[in-house]
């Protein structure tokens, strides 16, 4: 080959994993791009440092590494074979796989159940190509966003969130808790329409394979029971990371590479420019202006253009009511595709492990059951405003 063609080709390589990653880290870029710009109107300073919140990011690393660990140990998959065995039929499957990612988004995130139970769901169904299979994986989708707004831990915006209110555990999960219960609620509905055909006992028998590590998930275990203390402020948050990337270091140094550093670094860009934002009077001044009294909406709407989580970061600084911000968030995770990281997730999930995925039709059945949702979620919003 020629140098020509070698440079040539050297280029369309770098073009091609530049296009990649700013598709699959379009958050991050968009987060990275806000914060450079917002660096011309306040000049880099060690002022930067005291934007971010750290003890949220230490207990976002602790906890991403712990589900992992969890993860590695067979936990989730022991967990979910149990369950299916008790399934007989579709539409069980579907009430155990649905919930199991509601249940368990409480505590290991949104995203962590989807990755965990979505490729589950698609094996355990022999029919690959039934639209059932799509109806069932964008109710796992909106079961996983919406049960994991209960606790403070189930998703990235609530941990955040959290660190700002004058709050117990319980009162934060008592002033979500009526949206969890209707949403809950309609998801059952929704499930009352999949038929009861029975399951294809050889796909089933397949799913039943798992390697489950005890004195792993003990260990595990015990690691996040010690970032709860820490989430109740019982525990200082810089003790808990130097325990946890102590043992994790000493169990299995591979877990630190499954863990989202880009999710972290988006929240360290986002610091950075709501910072910035925060040192110039007029943008503040008008923020404030505009979002005073109107936190739900403004959640809500943000939420479908940037996603909840880094619109949390952006919104908290310039809201006065975050308890009502809190709400926006969350319930704003329902909408388009891009308003919770989640649903990009199954839905990546969907077209990656698919022979021929109906993406249209995902994207319809999607849109359709997240605009029911945000509808009612938001009906109930205003109806105990």
């Amino acid at each position: 080959m020629s140098l020509a063609k070698k440079n040539i080709t050297k280029k369309n390589n770098i073009l091609s994993f530049t296009f990649n990653f700013i598709k699959e880290e379009i958050v991050f870029v968009i987060a990275t791009l806000v914060a450079i710009i917002s660096a011309f109107f306040v000049p880099p300073s060690i002022e930067y440092f005291s934007y971010i919140d750290w003890d949220t990011l230490f207990i976002l690393f602790s906890l991403m590494a712990v589900v992992q660990g969890l993860k590695k140990e067979g936990l989730f998959d022991y967990f979910s074979m149990v369950l299916s065995k008790k399934a007989k039929t579709k539409k069980g499957i579907s009430f155990i796989l649905v919930f199991l990612c509601f249940f368990m988004s409480m505590f290991i995130t949104n995203d962590v159940a989807l990755i965990t139970f979505v490729p589950f769901t698609i094996q355990i169904f022999a029919e690959k190509r039934d639209n059932l299979l799509i109806y069932v994986i964008v109710l796992e989708t909106i079961a996983a966003n919406l049960g994991s707004m209960l606790l403070p831990i189930g998703n990235p915006q609530n941990l955040f969130l959290f660190g700002t209110m004058d709050c117990s555990i319980l009162d934060f999960m008592l002033f979500l808790l009526p949206y969890v219960i209707l949403s809950a609620i309609i998801l059952t509905l929704l499930l009352l329409f999949i038929p009861a055909k029975p399951l294809n006992e050889t796909n089933n028998n397949e799913s039943e394979k798992c390697d489950f590590h005890l004195k792993g998930n003990i260990l595990y275990g015990i690691l996040f029971f010690t970032c709860i203390l820490s989430v109740t402020k019982l525990l200082p948050k810089y003790i808990l990371i130097i325990i946890v990337v102590v043992v994790v270091f000493i169990k299995d140094k591979s877990i630190f590479k499954k863990i989202d550093y880009m999710l972290l670094l988006t929240f360290m860009a986002f610091f950075v420019f709501t910072g910035n934002i925060g040192n110039i009077n007029e943008i503040k001044t008008f923020l404030i202006d505009n979002i005073k009294g109107k936190e739900l909406f403004s959640g809500i709407i943000f939420s479908q253009v940037i996603s909840n989580v880094p619109a949390a970061l952006m919104l908290q600084p310039f809201a006065l009511n975050i308890e009502k911000l809190l709400i926006g968030v969350n319930i704003g995770g329902l909408g388009t595709i891009i308003a919770s990281l989640a649903s990009l997730i199954s839905f990546k999930i969907y077209n990656t492990s698919i022979t021929k995925p109906k993406s249209s039709l995902y994207l319809l059945i999607f849109s359709l059951l997240n605009i029911l949702f945000l509808g009612l979620l938001i009906l109930l919003a205003i109806i105990l405003d």
